[in-house]
């Protein structure tokens, strides 16, 4: 076996040779009520992150992003409902173990809406469940996927693919990677199921489609003309489906209520 000395010395590793692997991920959008902004991301930043998601078994990392108005002027897709959504959470989830998470997962948050620790002045735009498929760096960047959420990147840019009748995630992989990664490291991402059990109000988020969502150094809002605006475009001359939604999302700033007044 190879010594930790050698093994680390390489600035990035092959995704079969990482003893910490991201398998799975969360992928949820939501919208919080007029008037109730403020309340909810301190709810969620203080309560629901932690309780929800990063106290559970297996789960690697999380992060939570917020489109401002600015943001929202950028968007794209052929989805009206989601163009509301104004905060993105991500959360990753260890290779091997998807199933041992989403029933603790299942569990934990029927117990937060039966002891009321849930927030009713919300709404669920998109929330699901998806599968790695494929990470992608820049040239210069050796960042893995699974320190994405962790490292201090100033947003995201994430998009919402249906795929054309008879594409698949095997052609979403090779058409990312025929393309320069619009970030410094992006992951691409295909649906799983959700739990019968999830509360009534998590839509159903199966079907024909993957997820983008690309980690930008700079505030995605400003490189979104020259690196993200054209995807769409390109997704469609190559015959690979369409976008449902496209958006820039920029780190929030636990502790604060930085950006509640520019949704």
């Amino acid at each position: 076996m190879e010594s930790n000395e050698t093994h680390y010395s390489r600035p990035d590793l092959a995704r079969d040779k990482r003893e910490i692997r991201l398998g799975t991920l969360l992928f949820t959008i939501v919208e919080a009520r007029k008037g109730f902004e403020v309340a909810y991301n301190r709810w969620y930043e203080r309560d629901h992150f932690y309780s929800g998601c990063m106290i559970g078994e297996y789960t690697l990392a999380g992060a939570r992003y917020v489109a401002t108005r600015a943001c929202k002027a950028l968007r794209y897709g052929s989805d009206a409902d989601l163009i509301k959504g104004s905060f993105l959470a991500l959360y990753w989830i260890l290779d091997g173990h998807h199933a041992d998470w989403d029933n603790w997962a299942v569990i934990q948050v029927n117990k937060l809406h039966a002891e009321g620790r849930m927030f009713k002045e919300r709404d669920h735009v998109h929330t699901g469940l998806y599968q790695y498929e494929q990470e992608y760096n820049a040239p210069a960047s050796t960042t893995p996927i699974e320190l994405a959420l962790d490292r201090p990147y100033a947003g995201v840019a994430a998009f919402i693919i249906d795929l054309a009748p008879g594409k698949s995630a095997a052609d979403a992989r090779a058409f990312f990677s025929a393309l320069p990664c619009p970030g410094d490291v992006a992951l691409l991402s295909s649906p799983l199921p959700l739990d019968e059990r999830s509360p009534a109000d998590v839509p159903d988020s199966s079907g024909d489609h993957v997820t983008l969502v690309s980690f930008s150094i700079e505030n995605p809002a400003d490189v979104w003309t020259s690196r993200y605006a054209d995807i769409g475009e390109r997704i469609e001359q190559a015959g690979l489906g369409r976008v449902r939604f496209a958006s820039p999302f920029v780190a929030t700033v636990p502790g604060t209520d930085t950006y509640m007044e520019e949704l």
